[in-house]
């Protein structure tokens, strides 16, 4: 018996609120319109919109707002938690700061729920420029794969997707589809970040999904552009779309994204599909470089 698997991935505009409930209705307004799927997946940084809840002057405030974002993890936590059971469906909520210790900096993190609460999380591994230079935000190193009624699921957030490396230990300790939520302000920046979802697709035979935050946010200056193109990759391989994508949307088109797969063609798509860069990865590895 086939192990199919809707997914959704979201292209996501930031909105300002003036209380919790305003943020909360929105969330089940998205959730509810991808209810049809069983794994939802938001963007990186989608979050951040909640420094709005600080007023201007903390949203406007590149640190402020980390703390103000922070400060209601629990309540967004609970919201997802609440939304992921009444709809049955596993949800990887957008990232947004999270300050592992008192005193530390913080992380990206990305928290992942399903029908019966939270399953966990997975951390930003490698930071950006701006994460690094003037944001402050730093990485926490260790990788996990949540082993889901929707698949082995693991998660590159944004620039971890650039990473060939990060993705082959997923790939190599079970994962079947990486989630790679993504907050990119230029169309540069989302290439680099379509294609390394595409090269990871295809070196390691698996679905690939990639959500993005898209519009303009003046009020942050974290996120004050975004632009891409919500997708769902897979290998060229064969036995998917020529192209290798399953289904995408429109430039800096807000709204879900969805396609149905068979998580048992993975399988078979490392067994038997056209080429098999997944088995012969060992062979890339040592390879001895002389000077001509």
């Amino acid at each position: 018996m086939s192990r199919t698997v809707r997914i959704a991935a979201a292209a996501y505009p930031f909105d300002w609120f003036d209380d919790l409930s305003a943020y909360e209705a929105k969330i089940t307004r998205w959730v509810a319109e991808a209810a049809d799927c069983d794994l939802l997946v938001f963007p990186e940084y989608g979050a951040m919109e909640l420094a709005s809840l600080g007023g201007p002057a903390i949203a406007r405030d590149l640190e402020a707002s980390l703390h103000e974002v922070a400060r209601h993890e629990a309540a967004r936590d609970a919201i997802h938690a609440r939304l992921a059971a009444e709809h049955g469906c596993h949800i990887l909520a957008a990232s947004g700061p999270a300050f592992p210790a008192p005193g530390a900096r913080p992380v990206n993190r990305a928290v992942l729920f399903g029908p019966q609460g939270r399953i966990g999380h997975q951390d930003k591994q490698i930071m950006t420029r701006f994460e690094r230079e003037d944001w402050d935000v730093t990485g926490a190193p260790g990788l996990a794969v949540f082993d889901t009624p929707v698949g082995r699921l693991g998660i590159t957030i944004c620039y971890d997707s650039e990473f060939p490396l990060l993705a082959r230990r997923l790939a190599e300790a079970g994962a079947e589809i990486i989630l790679a939520p993504s907050c990119t302000d230029s169309v540069a920046g989302f290439m680099r970040v379509r294609i390394g979802c595409m090269a990871r697709a295809l070196e390691n035979q698996c679905v690939v999904v990639q959500a993005p935050t898209v519009g303009n946010c003046d009020w942050n200056p974290a996120i004050d552009e975004n632009r891409g193109i919500a997708a769902i990759y897979a290998p060229p391989d064969g036995l998917w779309p020529e192209t290798g994508i399953l289904a995408d949307g429109a430039m800096d088109a807000p709204g879900w994204v969805k396609a149905e797969i068979d998580l048992d063609r993975i399988a078979e798509s490392r067994r038997n599909g056209r080429v098999l860069p997944f088995a012969h990865w060992p062979e890339s590895k040592d390879v001895p470089v002389q000077s001509a």
